[in-house]
């Protein structure tokens, strides 16, 4: 059911409101949409999810603005059962913005407050950059995003360009997200051989791994379109551990990683189906260097290590092999990348070079 009722007066007795736990709980509180083409409204997706322990029914849901439409589930929500609400913006009004959503149930003494922010412009600025990748119907500037040196807590947005290759107009839709990433396409409405814009945001505090965690999303057409291989996008991301509370004393006691090479090359195939290095790992710190997780980051490679606890003083050898074959099938670049507990090299990639 879609709703226009006004929030004003309820925004000030929210935020005098004491704290406490909220049955209902969103995955994003606030939804960035980029640029939007006047007089094109934007639509945004929330998921929500129901945290208590008995089911709860959303009494009324109010913006800040009746240029703000929202569409939200009627029914009674399960325990932990996971739910949409739409707002869509009309966008007729120049300049910035930025709309507050409040969603009322009986079980909430106040409401959860979500916010819908962009910008309406006269035109969206096309990308004037080159679109080597083709998704579907769609021609993009990349076909992967990394999210590097994440620290816990942070919340980064990268940009993907897209273009409209077809002479139909399409409602992309980034499908098959994981829970720590969110997704906003810019405008809603793609016109054929038009250029707009996918903003993906990371939520780091929902990433369960240290180190990397890749996964593949998917551009759609329109909601509920089919997933293939065609369409995909690999979103990695590396996480990094958090030193921040270590003293003085503790740092200058750190283990201290000293590496025989950052980047290994194998030389030539040949007539070789595999190739073998090694780069050994020396400990010149006053502590244990632990060496918390090893993890390729492109198919073809194998790797071993000796030990993952090496001494002060003390060394390890890291055997490499590439096996041609499976590397012809990356798409990216050969690398390892390990994660240690030494503070001034907490993440370590060590790039792998054949002919």
């Amino acid at each position: 059911m879609k709703k226009r009722n006004l929030l004003l007066p309820l925004l000030m007795a929210c935020a005098l409101s004491p704290a406490h736990a909220q049955s209902l709980t969103a995955e994003q509180t606030t939804i960035y949409c980029g640029q939007v083409p006047f007089s094109q409204p934007v639509t945004a997706e929330f998921k929500l999810r129901n945290h208590a322990t008995a089911p709860i029914t959303i009494t009324d849901v109010r913006t800040s603005c009746g240029c703000v439409v929202v569409d939200y589930p009627r029914k009674e929500i399960a325990p932990g059962e996971q739910f949409s609400i739409t707002a869509t913006y009309d966008a007729r009004l120049m300049g910035t913005f930025q709309k507050q959503i409040g969603v009322y149930s009986k079980q909430d003494k106040k409401p959860l407050m979500l916010n819908l922010q962009g910008k309406v412009v006269r035109e969206v600025v096309d990308f004037d950059g080159e679109y080597p990748e083709q998704l579907g119907n769609f021609m993009a500037d990349k076909s992967e995003v990394e999210f590097d040196n994440v620290n816990r807590g942070d919340r980064p947005t990268q940009i993907i360009h897209i273009r409209n290759n077809s002479e139909t107009s399409f409602r992309p839709v980034v499908m098959h997200l994981p829970s720590y990433l969110s997704a906003v396409v810019s405008p809603t409405q793609l016109a054929p051989q038009r250029g707009g814009n996918i903003y993906l945001t990371l939520d780091s505090e929902k990433l369960r791994d240290m180190g990397l965690n890749q996964v593949s999303v998917y551009l759609g057409e329109f909601p509920g379109d089919t997933v293939s291989s065609e369409k995909e996008i690999t979103v990695s991301t590396i996480l990094l551990p958090d030193f921040s509370q270590l003293t003085a004393e503790q740092l200058e006691n750190a283990p201290k990683l000293q590496l025989s090479a950052t980047t290994l090359d194998l030389g030539s195939f040949g007539s070789k189906k595999k190739l073998k290095g090694q780069v050994t790992l020396t400990n010149e710190g006053k502590r244990t260097l632990e060496i918390n997780s090893i993890q390729m980051m492109s198919t073809g490679l194998q790797v071993s290590l000796n030990k993952t606890k090496i001494e002060p003083g003390e060394t390890a050898k890291l055997k490499v092999t590439v096996v041609r074959d499976e590397l012809r099938k990356r798409r990216r670049k050969p690398r390892i990348l390990m994660i240690t507990n030494d503070p001034d090299m907490s993440k370590v990639i060590i790039d792998i070079k054949t002919k």
